[in-house]
């Protein structure tokens, strides 16, 4: 990865997000958080994230840019791939609609580096997140995806403290209608 402090952070949700968050500050990182998450459904739970990542941001005085939900596109994106398994094509197709909107963002804001939150998580494939990273900073020239697992160095444990702290709403399921089961 490049050396530049300056980061956009896609966002999943405020559970997932804040000991991300909580470390890179502490690394003095320069942080934009992003929130681009069309395949959340239905429309009342993707509010619900929205708002706690929204309400954890304001609290920490950090920057967010709230895309706009399009759940329709990411129904084109992802059609046909209805019933793959999670961590089958379905979520790769879903990842690389949602790192590539966060590549464009970076480069309209002049933001060399990307990073997601999307990497925290024990349900999803990292191997899938760095393919679709790469991808989407291919696609963007100046804009580095940032492959970092967010797993490792008691950021699980720390993750679980947080939500804790903050009274986080923690959803049980990915986002999408597929994965509600």
């Amino acid at each position: 990865m490049s050396d530049s402090k300056n980061i956009l952070l896609h966002c999943c949700c405020a559970p997932c997000a804040s000991a991300i968050i909580e470390w890179l500050l502490q690394n003095k990182y320069n942080i934009t958080l992003y929130f681009y998450n069309p395949n959340i459904y239905p429309e009342k739970e993707y509010l619900i994230r929205k708002e706690e990542l929204l309400r954890y941001a304001e609290q920490l005085n950090l920057p967010i840019i709230d895309d706009d939900y399009r759940h329709q596109d990411w129904l084109k994106q992802v059609a046909g791939m209805e019933l793959e398994p999670e961590r089958g094509k379905r979520c790769l197709a879903c990842f690389k609609m949602r790192l590539f909107a966060t590549a464009k963002e970076a480069d309209r804001l002049q933001i060399p580096v990307i990073a997601t939150t999307l990497a925290s998580s024990r349900w999803k494939s990292l191997t899938q997140i760095e393919e679709a990273g790469k991808w989407a900073t291919s696609q963007v020239s100046g804009v580095e995806f940032w492959a970092k697992n967010w797993r490792k160095d008691g950021l699980q444990d720390r993750r679980r403290i947080l939500l804790a702290e903050n009274k986080f709403y923690n959803q049980q399921y990915c986002g999408c209608e597929y994965s509600i089961k």
